[in-house]
């Protein structure tokens, strides 16, 4: 068989503790990569070094606040001492707040910006620095449909989202300015089963969930290890419900802002209590346990997706397409003679 294109590659992955950088992770254990894992949370770090190992990839644990550029900055370091010169990188940390903007505070709002933005910001900083040296490289953002498409209820989450969509396709076209062969790409994920409902920091009266259809982790990371190998497009989507959202959002804006008005509070909402657990926003919540990729909607994640399939082989299923096509024009043609 043949060696994956990713096998024996340095890859980084922020946020690599839980959710889907952990997913992310084994993917990437699997393709026989060297993964450098950065996340806060101790204990769900050890776990996903472990996980990485089992999978047939070697896993390195640096542990790092994102939104402090110079722990990114020094974790870059140690890595390319102890695993060499970095391949790529995947930015993929985040926290947020779950509330109507009116109820977050000043304070909450600049730290979700601070992990969620900056932290995608000075990831890749500290990339470039090293890849642009080489001439060679790809950075990967974890984005989300929610980059394209904001809700309620989210308003910190979607702005740094955007921002960060906002921010790649201006670094993208610098490097294509100086004819740089790193490489930029993202990646717009659909609503996933990961803990981020359990420790996101909720004022919520109901327990926050995905807007439902639900994917499991392993079908972003997928979409994600994919992008990496494969950084030739601008932007990759998974999810039927990614491409419908953003579809709608390019044909009928503001009728979908109706839309999201109506049934958008209520989606986002189970009947449970709200959580009550440790929030993740200033100190992270698998520093003593581990919570893995998967949250608790497990009984409603989907585990494939047809259209990452159909995105991940467009130019052959184009391909194809035009040849039936030609062929049905010509079989038209002959019974019309």
């Amino acid at each position: 068989m043949a060696p994956h294109i990713l096998q024996d590659r340095v890859v980084v992955v922020t946020g690599a503790s839980g959710g889907v950088g952990r997913a992310v992770v084994r993917e990437l254990g699997a393709k026989g990569a060297k993964v450098a894992l950065i996340a806060r949370g101790t204990t769900g770090l050890g776990a996903a070094a472990v996980d990485v190992g089992a999978a047939g990839g070697v896993g390195q644990v640096y542990e790092a606040d994102v939104a402090d550029y110079e722990q990114v900055r020094k974790a870059a370091e140690r890595i390319e001492a102890e695993l060499g010169p970095i391949d790529v990188w995947i930015n993929s940390a985040f926290s947020s707040v779950f509330a109507r903007f009116a109820d977050i505070s000043p304070e909450e709002y600049e730290r979700a910006t601070a992990v969620t933005y900056l932290g995608y910001v000075w990831g890749t900083k500290v990339a470039l620095d090293l890849m642009r040296q080489r001439n060679r490289g790809t950075i990967v953002q974890t984005g989300s449909a929610l980059a394209h498409r904001a809700v309620p209820l989210q308003s910190a989450y979607c702005g740094a989202k955007h921002a960060i969509r906002g921010f790649t396709e201006s670094l993208r076209t610098e490097l294509l300015a100086e004819g740089s062969d790193v490489r930029v790409t993202m990646v717009q994920l659909p609503a996933v089963n990961t803990p981020q409902f359990d420790w996101v920091l909720s004022k919520l009266r109901r327990h926050p969930q995905p807007v439902p259809p639900i994917y499991q982790p392993e079908v972003a990371a997928r979409g994600v290890v994919y992008a990496a190998a494969h950084p030739e497009r601008k932007e990759y989507w998974v999810g039927g419900t990614t491409a419908a959202a953003l579809l709608a959002q390019r044909a009928a804006p503001a009728l979908v802002d109706r839309y999201l008005a109506r049934t958008g509070v209520q989606a986002q909402q189970t009947d449970g209590q709200p959580p009550n657990g440790a929030a993740n926003l200033w100190e992270p919540a698998d520093e003593h346990q581990d919570h893995g990729a998967h949250g608790g909607f497990d009984d409603r994640g989907h585990h494939r997706s047809p259209q990452l399939w159909l995105s991940q082989h467009r130019r052959s299923v184009m391909l194809t397409l035009a040849a039936a096509a030609a062929a049905g024009a010509a079989a038209l043609m002959r019974k019309s003679r």
